[in-house]
């Protein structure tokens, strides 16, 4: 059951490098808009991985010329390397098409087609850059995103928060090191949209306006006498001119 679990979320990976081919191709991003803005962090790895693409292609027709004479192993090195292409294309397309959101909900760091984690305004306790090039294996409270093996973003909360990876494992983060093309923009939008409403202080609640009081009626034995000192008792009183 567990291999089976662990196959439906690559297999919910491969769709989503899928679909971000198709956005890359008609040149947009996924959840950018509607008051959100959207900071890349493709660049980096660009150069690297139209590299893997164009040995993959290179070696896509070497081996259609070596295979000639066998068919079968020829279309089976065919699909394999096919499949290769696409893949490494899917990994920079999904790159591009889903980049870190800034928005209303809060800050959205993501990392191609395989981690997605939206971290509420009120959580986020500091953000500031920090270039790193992380070598060993970090802390169990950090995540780290590097891209082309470089974070310049660091991002400090307030209580830890949950995400899964790729195999769905469960894990908790309390620092978040990941990369963008533009870390001051990316910074400068944390600090001025979350940091706001994070610090917005709450309105005071206005006391509902009531309506004057009615003059107290006396009691049906009182007779009208009465009801006439209690109506001049509700008025103001005048203060009396000396003759």
């Amino acid at each position: 059951m567990n291999a089976l679990r662990k196959a439906r979320l690559v297999a919910a990976h491969e769709g989503r490098t899928a679909v971000s081919l198709g956005l890359w191709a008609v040149r947009r991003r996924d959840g950018v808009g509607g008051g959100t803005e959207g900071f890349g962090y493709a660049r980096a790895q660009a150069s690297m991985l139209y590299s893997l693409v164009f040995v993959a292609v290179i070696e896509t027709a070497g081996l259609a010329v070596l295979l000639s004479g066998f068919p079968v192993a020829h279309l089976i090195t065919l699909v394999i390397d096919l499949y290769g292409v696409l893949f490494v294309l899917g990994l920079h397309a999904a790159a591009v098409t889903r980049p870190h959101t800034v928005g209303p909900a809060g800050l959205r760091v993501r990392a191609a087609a395989r981690l997605d984690l939206l971290i509420a305004p009120e959580l986020i306790a500091s953000v500031r850059r920090d270039v790193r090039f992380p070598a060993a294996k970090a802390p169990d409270d950090v995540l780290e995103l590097p891209i082309a093996g470089q974070t310049s973003v660091t991002v400090e909360l307030t209580e830890p928060v949950g995400y899964r990876t790729l195999l769905g494992a469960p894990r908790h983060t309390r620092t978040i090191r990941c990369h963008a093309d533009d870390p001051a923009a990316l910074i400068a939008s944390v600090r001025a949209r979350c940091y706001r409403r994070r610090n917005q202080p709450e309105r005071p609640l206005t006391p509902a306006r009531t309506a004057p009081s009615a003059a107290p009626v006396p009691p049906p034995s009182a007779g009208p006498a009465a009801g006439a000192r209690a109506g001049a008792a509700a008025r103001p009183g005048r203060r009396r001119r000396g003759r």
